[in-house]
């Protein structure tokens, strides 16, 4: 049976690869079509239906088409597979098994009727702030076009197209529908752009989805440089060119700049304005029906218009996608620290404890998925064998029922219990309360309606009254809404996000005394859509210092999550304060703490990473992340994850520091004014920019530590008809069978212009046993040795010597050689 199922997808898999490419027949066919509908109908179909769909025309057999998210996992009512984030994808620099997550994506798609996966997200990782780092593939374009390709490919394969995304210059979130990505054009072809372009003429995705901010002043929606000089005319996209969800701001401009497809409706890109444009002149017929061809002839080349996309022989709840879920989460996780091979664990009692020990977190935003079942760290290590007594331990007891609590009153007289609600109908919270009211909690969701006398939207609360603790120690308060809201503590702010936003949540911790009183107060305010307001407290775990004491070691499950990294809004580089005290507070009662991270990016070492033994960059690990992680800290496998991304040792170090927020002035578009970040640093963005500085970096690009050693020799360096190869062996010098990653970088000796001094260019992920040794052969094109010449506006080699690096990471070069070159 395994055989006939694996013949079957090898069967399908060759099938749809040779039925990606979009031929005559699919665009005669798609022309055909054209002819047959009317203005209004054309009109209608370049804009999105129904959140999540292209409208069908029944009296032409054209089918409704279904998307979804994300890059992660199907999402939008359905629970799936749940995969690592793309950066952990990334950090396996493994293409295989980005090949299966892709396939994986791709049955789960067909499980579930979606013909268009919005995934992979691509843009490079600048900063650590980015909220939406974790949906990508890190810093260099050369790994993250490897990673996309393999993600495209496997998707595709199952008859899903995928969809890259966000075209381009998309490497902030704040403020993402207004600020302008000011890129030059060499750092833009070098650096942002290479990952789209291989997306389309390697992978050959079916669709490209633009970004929401301007690059160079124009809006990537409408910007017919990108979407018309480079994605059609230079790189030869034939696929639909779809807006990001309302990232559409002019129908003309839109409809003239190349956008295919208006998500998820047509606001912009609608018959109204688009008829008018049309008999003005000035928006040409012939653009429309380009627009309708293009999406038309790569859904009939997908053979949707012949075929049913949902395909019930394959499981919702997919093995196939459990385990590469399960096998990217073990190749992943980077082991940063290792304080005299402290891991792995040969046994003991184990305390496991933070705010991501029982849980397994995600990004936010589109990049969130609902799996099926989880395994966080707290269940992962306590199914690693009777050698270990595992005790997961909550830090706080928390509650939301502040009325029964006994410690929330009204008012300082301590007669009313619960907190005094006063709502206004502005966003103000300023005049005469239109309801007060006492609340025995602060927990409401409003979805289908404020209070009565309310405004549906744009109203405000405030609640207000005294805590009074039952016990010292320290408290924690967390509140969670949609949008804006404060909590005041003795009139200083514990917790904020003081701003338009989908639902978060954020922490403040306290120290109180026993039956002193604390004057609180709550505030929020609703703008649009949702809207929603929870306040909820917890008491120290009066059990935790013991159970650490006891402990042979301690796993502290850090970082941040769907709350507060996420897709429009910025994280802070900073853990958050509460739980880098929790770390100091561990390490002081038990030594061998080990600290599992759980985030998109970088963070802040600093003040506490010299207090644990060891540190996990876990990412987000996705479903069974848990068990990934447990199986590396208790040895069952070697840690072989390599970091994406440059790590730096303090904020100020990284080369985008001074150019990732506004720094240059405002200008005035379309009668609003418009934020510009220049990209200054150029080309040197990541291990580029350290090696140009000479700033040493905490963690280099390509780090992480294994469980064995390796030895690299005999390098060859020898160009043969149009290619170089480079050629060495690597030993396994260790105790454990554990995989390295051999990173080839390459650097021009005399450059013409300002390089890079070396720039990956291969690599190639090795299993080996202990004691193993195994001949590594790679092949270098044209691409290695090429930069971007702005006289031709082309990509050139300059004859002359290369250094060829072989390396464990961009600092750790085991190999040199040269090479002359003449390409």
């Amino acid at each position: 049976m395994k055989k006939l199922i694996l013949l079957m997808m090898a069967f399908v898999m060759f099938y749809m690869a040779n039925a990606q490419m979009i031929t005559q027949k699919d665009k005669d066919r798609a022309a055909a079509l054209v002819k047959q509908m009317t203005l209004e109908e054309k009109l209608s179909y370049i804009g999105g239906h129904e959140g999540f769909y292209i409208r069908a025309i029944p009296r032409l057999n054209i089918p409704q088409i279904r998307m979804a998210d994300g890059p992660q996992g199907v999402r939008n009512n359905t629970q799936s597979t749940m995969f690592a984030c793309g950066i952990a994808a990334a950090s396996t620099w493994n293409r295989d098994i980005v090949h299966r997550m892709g396939v994986g994506l791709g049955q789960d798609s067909r499980a579930r009727g979606v013909h268009i996966l919005l995934g992979p997200g691509v843009n490079i990782y600048r900063s650590p702030l980015c909220g939406r780092n974790f949906e990508y593939f890190g810093e260099d374009p050369y790994l993250a076009s490897e990673t996309a390709v393999q993600y495209i490919k496997g998707v595709q394969s199952q008859g899903v197209i995928a969809t890259v995304k966000h075209f381009a210059g998309n490497n902030q979130e704040w403020d993402r529908h207004q600020v302008s990505s000011d890129i030059d054009e060499r750092t833009l072809q070098e650096i942002y752009l290479p990952t789209f372009r291989k997306a389309v003429q390697v992978a050959k995705v079916g669709a490209v989805m633009s970004s929401y901010n301007l690059v160079n002043g124009v809006h990537a929606s409408e910007n017919y440089e990108l979407a018309v000089n480079i994605l059609r005319k230079m790189w030869g996209f034939e696929g639909m060119f779809m807006s990001d969800w309302n990232a559409t701001y002019s129908g003309v401009g839109a409809a003239n700049g190349g956008l295919d497809l208006e998500m998820p409706s047509g606001k912009c890109m609608n018959q109204k304005n688009l008829t008018a444009a049309i008999l003005s002149g000035a928006v040409p017929v012939a653009t429309i029906d380009q627009k309708v061809q293009n999406i038309l002839q790569v859904l009939i080349a997908y053979g949707f218009f012949d075929r049913e996309q949902l395909d019930k022989s394959i499981p919702e709840q997919n093995p196939f996608g459990d385990q590469v879920a399960l096998d990217m989460a073990r190749e992943g996780i980077v082991l940063l620290k290792n304080e005299q091979q402290f891991l792995p664990l040969a046994k003991g009692n184990v305390v496991v404890v933070g705010p991501n020990s029982g849980n397994i977190p995600t990004g936010g935003g589109s990049g969130f998925v609902h799996p099926f079942s989880t395994v966080s760290v707290g269940q992962g290590m306590s199914q690693m064998g009777k050698q270990f007594k595992v005790q997961q331990v909550e830090e706080y007891l928390w509650t939301k029922d502040l009325g029964t609590s006994g410690e929330f009153f009204t008012d300082n007289t301590c007669t009313k219990k619960g907190l005094t609600g006063s709502y206004y109908a502005t966003k103000l919270i300023s005049g005469t309360p239109v309801l007060s009211q006492v609340d025995a909690t602060v927990d409401f969701d409003w979805a289908k309606g404020a209070p009565a006398g309310l405004p549906k939207d744009k109203f405000s609360a405030a609640w207000t009254g005294v805590f009074v603790p039952s016990a010292d120690g320290s408290v924690m308060f967390k509140v969670e809404g949609d949008d804006g809201y404060r909590l005041f503590v003795d009139g200083k702010e514990v917790v904020a996000d003081w701003r338009n936003h989908k639902k978060s949540a954020r922490f403040g911790s306290l120290d109180v005394k026993a039956g002193k009183q604390y004057s609180i107060r709550l505030e929020y305010y609703d703008d649009l859509s949702d809207a929603s307001i929870q306040l909820s407290y917890g008491k120290s775990n009066t059990d935790l210092d013991k159970l650490v004491k006891e402990a042979n070691s301690v796993i502290y499950c850090a970082g941040f999550n769907s709350d507060t990294e996420k897709e429009n809004s910025d994280r802070t580089f900073e853990l958050p304060k509460e739980q880098i005290s929790r770390i100091n507070a561990l390490a002081a009662k038990n030594s061998n703490l080990i600290v599992v991270l759980n985030a998109g990016g970088a963070v802040d070492f600093t003040g506490w990473s010299d207090k644990a033994k060891a540190i996990l960059m876990a990412w987000y690990p996705g479903q069974v992340g848990g068990k990934a992680i447990a199986e590396i800290v208790t040895g069952k496998i070697s840690p072989s994850g390599r970091l994406p991304i440059t790590m730096e040792s303090k904020a100020q170090d990284n080369p985008t520091y001074l150019n990732y927020h506004l720094n240059v002035d405002t200008m005035v578009r379309k009668g609003t004014f418009q934020k510009r970040v220049c990209y200054n640093e150029g080309v040197f963005v990541g291990y580029r920019g350290y090696d140009r500085s000479k700033i040493e970096p905490l963690y280099p690009f390509g780090f992480g530590l294994s469980y064995t050693t390796f030895e690299y020799a005999n390098l060859q360096v020898s160009p043969q008809a149009g290619l170089v190869k480079v050629s060495f062996d690597i030993t396994n010098t260790g105790k454990f069978d554990a995989s390295d990653v051999a990173q080839v970088y390459v650097g021009e000796n005399a450059p013409k212009v300002m390089r890079p001094s070396r720039e990956l260019k291969a690599y190639e992920k090795v299993f080996l046993k202990k004691g193993e040794k195994k001949h590594v052969e790679l092949l270098l094109d044209k691409e290695a040795f090429e930069y971007w010449d702005i006289q031709t506006h082309a990509f050139v080699v300059n004859p002359g010597d290369f250094t060829i690096s072989v390396g464990r990471s961009a600092k750790d070069i085991k190999l040199t050689g040269l090479c002359k070159v003449n390409m």
